[in-house]
């Protein structure tokens, strides 16, 4: 079922994307005065005894339907690659035979799945249209909804309180009421976040208990990241060993949402300010929005080098005398400490921007992403201003002054010698 309708979904979401994009980002949505539909009684005998309830937030806004707090996030993030749906539990057996799934031959022999998250998946309808919901465990999925989702604290907490978290694109087709409730089936969830979740196929998120109430089968999905190897090569050798009617498989990477071609070359010839810092560059999309750029432009433009505050960074050569510059300014600036260490993102990142076909210029080694949790998509962000000043001073541009905000990014928009 979750195949038949990829094609439905994506472009029920391509169509809103005008409306989503001018969304608050990180929406987080008034407590309901009053619980939510289901018996008490019911949620009480489901609960884990050994759970203990101190474990439960204080500040639940479902407490029948609530579950531990998730742990802190560590910072791991994957690719969500496939989607994987059977129609029961998945046996052991056969989860273990999926996690050993190999593709290539021998020497080019390599793992088919890198990372993975079990979840309880179901589809809802609404008005005569079929939405996908899945009941999670927050620790395990968070790392595979994108950076700004994972990071975004309070929608996990809200799940875990026994609140629903709606995907954004569907903000203006589900219909919540005027108490700030979705009808699942037979049961009323409150709404606690518009979710910025970049998961393709998954409409809602509730926790395991809620999970268990709307009967959704324990387990009977999976969500994939492929590492290195292709969701394309992976998903064909999945159903080689499984057959094609075990599972339901959905390709989730945007490289097979845009229809670009696997394992083949693509090339890009930029022009403008910093066209000498990349040349002709060549990339093979590989799943999971990230791309393999030709090693041979690799060992030529990226290197690993120290640099004031943040320490060992990799980037483009060219990008490396600017950024130790506007560094070093920050320094004799005594500026220092406005910029955290900790909270560095990271520079080169060979990948495509967040649900679309469009090269970032992490790819190229010419951004960086820093202070992440206070700057995040969509806000004003809390970067200090005079930081700001000295990186467009030596050539960078500064994503908190674009129409959709990214305070946290600044990347290379001319080069300026610093002799």
């Amino acid at each position: 079922m979750a195949v038949a309708r990829a094609a439905q979904r994506r472009a029920r979401r391509t169509a809103k994307r005008c409306v989503v994009a001018t969304s608050a980002l990180l929406v987080v949505l008034p407590l309901g005065l009053t619980a939510c539909a289901g018996s008490a009684g019911t949620a009480e005998e489901k609960a884990d005894p050994t759970r203990a309830a101190e474990e439960i937030p204080a500040n639940a806004a479902d407490p029948d339907h609530a579950v531990a707090a998730p742990a802190a996030f560590d910072g791991t993030l994957f690719g969500d690659d496939l989607l994987l749906v059977s129609e029961d539990t998945i046996p052991e057996d056969e989860l273990k035979q999926l996690l050993d799934v190999t593709v290539g031959t021998g020497k080019d022999r390599k793992k088919g799945i890198a990372a993975h998250t079990a979840l309880s998946y179901g589809n809802f309808t609404v008005d005569g249209k079929l939405y996908d919901i899945a009941a999670v465990d927050a620790d395990g999925f968070r790392g595979f909804t994108g950076q700004t989702s994972a990071e975004f604290d309070e929608q996990w907490d809200r799940i875990a309180g026994g609140e629903v978290a709606v995907a954004q694109a569907m903000q203006r087709e589900l219909p919540v009421d005027g108490e700030g409730y979705l009808t699942v089936g037979k049961q009323r969830i409150h709404v606690g976040a518009w979710s910025p979740s970049e998961v393709d196929g998954v409409d809602a998120m509730v926790n395991a208990k809620w999970g268990e109430e709307l009967g959704l089968r324990e387990g009977n999905a999976i969500l994939i990241n492929t590492g290195i190897a292709s969701p394309q090569a992976v998903r064909d050798r999945i159903v080689k060993v499984f057959g094609k009617e075990r599972f339901s498989i959905t390709a989730l990477d945007i490289v097979a949402q845009r229809g670009l071609d696997l394992d083949t070359f693509q090339t890009v010839v930029p022009v403008g300010g910093f066209s000498d810092a990349v040349g002709v560059f060549r990339y093979t999309p590989i799943g999971g929005g990230r791309i393999a750029p030709d090693p041979a432009w690799v060992s030529s433009h990226i290197v690993t080098e120290q640099v004031p505050i943040l320490g060992s960074v990799t980037c483009n050569k060219f990008m490396m005398p600017q950024l130790k510059a506007a560094l070093a300014e920050v320094v004799s600036r005594g500026l220092e400490k406005e910029i955290h260490r900790e909270e560095y993102a990271g520079c080169y990142y060979p990948r495509f921007i967040a649900g679309s076909s469009t090269l970032s210029n992490h790819s190229f080694g010419l951004a960086l992403d820093f202070n992440v949790p206070g700057n995040q998509r969509g806000t004003v962000g809390e970067m200090n201003r005079e930081v700001v000043a000295i990186f467009k001073y030596w050539g960078f541009a500064w994503g908190g002054d674009w129409a959709w905000t990214d305070p946290m990014h600044f990347e290379l928009a001319k080069i300026v010698n610093p002799g």
